[in-house]
């Protein structure tokens, strides 16, 4: 019966056949990609879709991007453990889209760019520019590691599949369709894999409504199981999700995932305009409002079916990210074909979130290594180096699946390497950015300071998470279960899952673990911009500050034609002014009509015009 424990059915054939005509499906937009463009040949081609992309397959590629496999499995255990406060993350949402589109996006399309790390070099030195690319390398593979494990989990769930054997696979099918199609086959995968995600949410979400005899049922019952309070304005920084949290940590988390990842910055400069750029990420905006919605919707019709019996406290799971997969199959499997498409919508979170980290990651590595060791390598030879990138990256992510296993809940586990990592790298852009003084010596003690300070209080949180009513833990019942049951339904596993947060122990722990290492994980990403933004700040005061001859005015947020000349002394930029006249205006507003883009300009090339 329905919300009652116990064993549930597994997959049928026609769960099968459509879990497997989604894969293939995927598989074969890469094939199509790859033939079509057998002739584009160019590294700009396979890495950035020559710049002709358009808003909407970008926009529902930006989104597909991050609302992987970890958003379809953890957001709804979120909303089914913890409530709606997650669903605030909406405010977020909308910050970064303005943010990114009117500060970060006409920057980086007017520098022309296609490694995000390329900027570090322009404005700080090389040595930055190594160290921000490799900090990103780390990151995406230990989040992709994240992603591929999540869905993974799902399927030896449901499936009963070998774990490892749906890992590889995972991974050769995204190494096929990246290494064969490039940029192209990602995003127009992504557009299909999004729609499959909603497809499963909307399928949940209706099922259950049938059973709890309809959606205001469903509200009803989160309401009375205190799901519903979503708005705790408490401004206790060591709270896991309060509405400061969420909207402010939670917003500058996303912007350094929007503005400075290159994953998602290498989808919006792939467009033909700044214009069509900015669209994308309004649209993303819209889709992601509508994919944490249904994912939280499908969180509380869990809720509103368990509440009596919860599948984790009566050992019908192993783990929380386990929840939905279990319900999945519990309300699904009398309609052969939908669990199949619950998998599939998981499985497609994860193939477009591990394609568009393994094209980034190829791009950094082209452009901020291969590029700079030999500059002398042909297009043909680039285009074989990004092909072999692509199997080198797929499989290393799919090794790194197995740190994930030991990371407890995969949503706070990615969001808080993102913040551990990201914070102080988008503290280095935003101080390059602003703050015309900021120097190399700075940036690089910054960003050094800022990375110490997060995977410090990061680190630590992992090792001795939060306790108590820190972490909002809602309560459950199994006072409706069947007296029978409490059987593990966990197929067997090479990997253990971590415990609960409930049930995470509380011996041994230092002093710092009740105070800084129980900062909510959605202010790292915001200690880590700030510390490195106010070290960077006092170190460049102190190394002298921007007496560099020269300031090229393209590399911040707000110049003007003449801001050239800002770092400069008064008698030299009157001599240059004399001398360029308004040659300098004019060349300059003839570039950026002939192009958007238009190549960096320093003052002596500047005079040349």
């Amino acid at each position: 019966m329905v919300g009652t424990g116990g064993p549930v059915a597994t997959f049928s054939v026609w769960d099968y056949v459509v879990f497997a005509g989604t894969v293939v499906g995927a598989a074969g937009v890469g094939l199509y990609q790859a033939v079509k463009g057998r002739k584009e040949t160019s590294s700009a081609e396979f890495l950035l879709g020559g710049r002709q992309m358009t808003a909407v397959p970008v926009a529902m590629s930006l989104t597909a991007s991050f609302m992987s496999g970890i958003t379809v499995i953890g957001t709804p255990a979120e909303a089914y453990r913890f409530g709606t406060a997650f669903w605030l993350f909406v405010f977020a949402y909308a910050i970064m889209s303005a943010v990114t589109a009117e500060v970060f996006v006409p920057l980086f399309y007017r520098l022309g760019i296609t490694s995000t790390y390329e900027y570090l070099e322009m404005r700080f030195n090389s040595t930055i520019r190594i160290i921000g690319t490799s900090m990103y390398i780390i990151q995406t593979v230990l989040y992709t590691g994240l992603v591929i494990y999540a869905p993974a989990l799902a399927l030896n769930q449901i499936t009963g599949l070998d774990l490892w054997g749906v890992l590889v696979a995972t991974g050769v099918v995204c190494i096929m369709y990246c290494t064969l199609g490039g940029l192209k086959a990602v995003i127009w995968t992504d557009v299909m894999q999004m729609v499959v995600m909603l497809a499963g949410f909307v399928a949940v979400i209706a099922r259950g409504a049938v059973l709890q005899g309809g959606l205001g049922k469903i509200w009803e019952d989160a309401g009375d199981g205190g799901r519903l309070h979503a708005f705790d304005f408490d401004p206790d920084p060591l709270k896991r999700h309060t509405f400061w949290t969420i909207v402010v940590g939670g917003s500058m988390m996303w912007v350094s995932i929007y503005s400075i990842n290159q994953s998602q910055v290498q989808r919006y400069v792939s467009c033909r305009t700044i214009k069509h750029a900015k669209m994308s990420l309004y649209l993303n905006m819209v889709g992601l409002w509508i994919t944490v919605s249904l994912a939280m919707f499908s969180g509380l019709t869990m809720y509103s079916i368990y509440k009596n019996c919860d599948p984790l406290a009566n050992n019908d799971v192993g783990a929380a990210d386990q929840l939905l997969p279990y319900l999945v199959m519990d309300i699904l499997s009398g309609y052969p074909g939908v669990p199949g498409l619950f998998v599939a919508a998981a499985y497609s979170g994860t193939l477009s979130t591990v394609s568009s980290s393994i094209n980034a990651l190829v791009a950094v590595t082209v452009e901020d290594f291969v590029r700079a060791l030999w500059k002398n390598l042909s297009e043909k030879q680039i285009h074989w180096i990004n092909m072999g990138l692509s199997v080198f990256f797929g499989f290393l992510c799919i090794g790194m699946a197995g740190v994930a296993s030991v990371m407890g809940s995969v949503l706070q586990a990615a969001l808080s390497i993102f913040g551990m990592i990201s914070g102080p790298l988008l503290g280095l852009y935003l101080l390059g950015m602003f703050f015309r003084t900021a120097n190399s010596t700075g940036g690089l003690v910054g960003l050094l300071g800022g990375l110490i300070l997060t995977l410090w209080v990061g680190i630590g949180s992992q090792i001795y998470p939060a306790t108590g009513d820190k972490i909002n833990l809602l309560p459950v019942s199994t006072t409706g279960c069947n007296a029978t049951m409490g059987q593990n339904f966990t197929t067997a596993s090479p990997w253990t899952s971590a415990p609960p947060l409930s049930a995470q122990p509380a011996v041994d722990r230092p002093a710092l673990a009740d105070s800084w290492y129980s900062l909510s994980y959605l202010y790292f990403c915001l200690l880590g911009t700030l510390a490195t933004m106010v070290i960077g700040l006092l170190v460049s005061a102190a190394t002298g500050g921007c007496k560099q001859e020269r300031c090229n005015s393209d590399l911040f947020v707000k110049k003007s034609n003449f801001d050239y000349f800002s770092c400069c002394s008064n008698s030299e930029a009157s001599a240059l002014l004399q001398k360029t006249g308004s040659e300098l205006k004019i060349g300059a507003d003839v570039s950026k009509s002939a192009d958007h883009r238009f190549d960096i300009m320093d003052v002596e090339k500047a005079t040349k015009l």
